[in-house]
């Protein structure tokens, strides 16, 4: 069964933004795409420590579907496919700036345990 599209009733806009980037690795994907640019997906996945394929997959395709996602499929032996931002998901990753700053901030000041990425130096330990 499909799952129906998300276009509300909303009560405001936060309801309305965060209906389309609910979910554990929403954010994490806009993240990934928009610091690397155009990835594969296998190159996603070693990126997003714990995500299973099938969330990654479903994820993928929820974020495709409402625009902020690009998917190139490339017909080749084996097919290659390549996922990128549109401009709608790098107009709302820049709407999300704040919040990841605000998230940082609380890293300083929480200290909580970070896991470990390939990247250290795109998440600086506080």
């Amino acid at each position: 069964m499909a799952k129906k599209a998300r276009n509300g009733p909303y009560i405001c806009g936060i309801d309305a933004a965060l209906d389309v980037v609910s979910g554990k690795w929403k954010g994490l994907i806009l993240w990934e795409l928009d610091t690397y640019g155009v990835r594969r997906f296998a190159e996603l996945r070693r990126g997003l420590p714990g995500v299973s394929e099938k969330m990654l997959t479903q994820h993928l395709r929820e974020m495709e579907q409402d625009g902020l996602v690009h998917r190139e499929v490339y017909a080749e032996v084996p097919p290659r496919v390549e996922y990128s931002l549109t401009e709608h998901g790098r107009s709302l990753n820049a709407a999300l700036g704040p919040l990841g700053q605000w998230g940082m901030d609380r890293i300083a000041r929480e200290e909580p345990e970070l896991v470990e990425h390939r990247d250290a130096a795109v998440l600086p330990r506080p």
